[in-house]
């Protein structure tokens, strides 16, 4: 089991990962080895997982989604097949937290009294300034 938060846990039959070659600079190493990952977590079937933070994570993850709802993380940062292993691990778990944050919804406020009453002084005084710009002066 991994452990995500204090109340979700993953386990690890849900993660599937496959190991390809990386591309970029690297000499022979890069054509040789497999060392970059692609892990793959089924996020619409997860049992791990409730429904409200699916929705979230299927919304945070962005392209990464496939349509059947199957999360790719592919890493490549390293050279090493293990530590790219646990760099696509770390982002799946940082996603999943992300995923399990929910939002603050917005309370709609309404102005005070002072406030709307402050506005309106300051728009009749810039309306004020405006007019004593554009009347024409006297002929004497």
């Amino acid at each position: 089991m991994i452990r995500v938060t204090s109340s979700i846990a993953i386990d690890e039959r849900e993660i599937e990962e496959s190991f390809i070659r990386a591309s970029g600079p690297g000499g022979q190493n890069v054509n040789k080895v497999a060392s970059a990952v692609q892990l793959r977590f089924d996020v619409r079937h997860s049992p791990s997982l409730a429904k409200e933070v699916k929705v979230r994570l299927l919304r945070i993850a962005g392209r990464r989604i496939t349509k059947d709802g199957v999360l790719i993380i592919s890493a490549q940062r390293h050279r090493s097949q293990d530590n790219n292993r646990k760099d696509a691990l770390t982002r799946l778990i940082d996603l999943i937290r992300r995923a399990s944050i929910r939002p603050t919804l917005r309370k709609p406020t309404t102005p005070t009294r002072a406030a709307r009453h402050k506005r309106i002084a300051v728009k009749k005084h810039r309306g004020g300034i405006k007019r004593l710009r554009s009347e024409k002066p006297s002929a004497d």
